[in-house]
């Protein structure tokens, strides 16, 4: 479908959805995002939610001006993946060794690493920059400097909520390794300061929305909001990387004999600020649930933990910022999901699939979730679909 536009008080909302069938508090978000004087357009991807901040889902182009709460806490999540030689003919009957081998390497839930991860032990991956990276960390806010172990440790690890490690097999045959986390801890804890340090600026007192507050251009604020911005969107970079990394390393050794080769990785954030020119103008683009899907940019829209997976290649549809979805979006919250769901429900819908199956992801079942197939379908004008992937294994956190 092309994009159904919803009168907005400073923008016209451009919605790659039904908006009838968006809900109210969302629709409220966006509405609320539309009147901020210094936006210059707002896009809306098929799998549009209610968010905490601002709306999952959401493009939102602004001139000399980023919303933090709009990138949200989990600054630079985003995906990974990447193609290997096996093929399903590979793979055993039981992937439950398969599945606690990755348990095993890569810490789940709150879990760090016992030490830092090296990541020069892993042959291939590039370690350039690593040491200037690190370095950088002396540069972030004071509130966070006290996280540094932490924060070396949480390096390579999955986190919990929506996270997860998979094995998946493609259409023709093919195994792919995928992987979805952001910037742990240390991007929460930097993203909560900065949005508490807006909220008291006294050009956002009288927004509709506080949650809404920004940093201008030209300010102190602003500047020190970018650059822990872009470290913690580097560290969720690095943190794909070296989770990438440790499983490959469980790959080879699960599949020894076969030798897997790994072909190149695809990587995209969907929670970040960009800095790109549209129409003249140079803009700050913050993609909250969202990719960039430039014309051949390739990215990643996965579905449910029950549920298909896309590699998808960037159409450049300028009107929606470049822009597409970062997976199928829930259709009902958390403890909605709790409420209406069972183990055994989780256990009927993920058939198939090795994984946790127990209440403890109960709010990550299919169910909660809208159809990846129609998520896709709603935005050809966005990308095209080069894969489709349905998993094998799937760790949660």
């Amino acid at each position: 479908m092309s994009y159904v536009e919803v009168p907005g008080a400073k923008v016209p909302i451009r919605m790659w959805t039904d908006p009838a069938g968006v809900e109210d508090v969302a629709m409220r978000q966006l509405r609320n995002v539309a009147t901020l004087p210094w936006i210059e357009g707002l896009a809306v991807m098929p799998d549009v939610h209610y968010g905490k901040g601002a709306t999952v889902g959401s493009v939102i182009a602004m001139r000399d001006a980023v919303c933090p709460a709009a990138v949200g806490v989990d600054i630079g999540c985003g995906m990974s993946a990447v193609r290997t030689s096996l093929t399903a003919d590979d793979l055993p009957g039981d992937l439950s060794r398969l599945r606690s081998a990755i348990e095993r390497a890569i810490p789940v839930g709150r879990g760090m690493h016992d030490d830092p991860v090296d990541p020069g032990r892993f042959h291939g991956m590039p370690t350039s920059g690593w040491d200037d990276f690190w370095g950088r960390f002396d540069s972030v806010a004071d509130a966070v400097k006290f996280r540094a172990e932490r924060a070396t440790r949480q390096m390579g690890t999955l986190g919990s909520g929506n996270h997860f490690v998979e094995v998946c097999v493609d259409t023709e045959g093919a195994v792919w390794l995928m992987l979805h986390s952001g910037s742990r801890n240390i991007g929460k804890e930097l993203a909560e300061h900065h949005i508490g340090v807006a909220q008291r600026l006294p050009h956002n007192q009288g927004l509709i929305d506080r949650d809404l507050a920004v940093f201008v251009a030209g300010t102190p604020q602003m500047a020190a909001y970018r650059n822990d911005l872009y470290w913690a969107q580097e560290y969720a970079r690095y943190n794909r990387t070296l989770m990438m990394a440790l499983l490959k390393d469980v790959i080879r050794k699960e599949f020894r004999k076969a030798k897997p080769a790994f072909e190149r990785e695809i990587s995209c954030h969907h929670n970040y600020v960009s800095e790109e020119r549209y129409e003249g103008m140079d803009l700050l683009v913050t993609r909250k649930g969202a990719i960039r899907a430039g014309a051949g940019d390739y990215g990643i829209i996965p579905g449910s933990m029950g549920t298909g997976s896309y590699i998808v290649k960037g159409l450049g549809n300028e009107k929606a910022f470049n822009s597409a979805s970062h997976g199928a979006g829930r259709r009902m919250s958390r403890s909605a999901a709790k409420r209406r769901f069972t183990a055994k429900d989780l256990e009927e819908q993920t058939r198939g699939v090795e994984c946790r199956k127990d209440s403890g992801v109960v709010d990550e079942i299919p169910g909660a979730y809208k159809p990846i197939r129609q998520v896709i379908d709603q935005q050809r004008d966005l990308v095209e679909v080069v894969a489709e992937l349905k998993q094998v294994v799937c760790v949660k956190g």
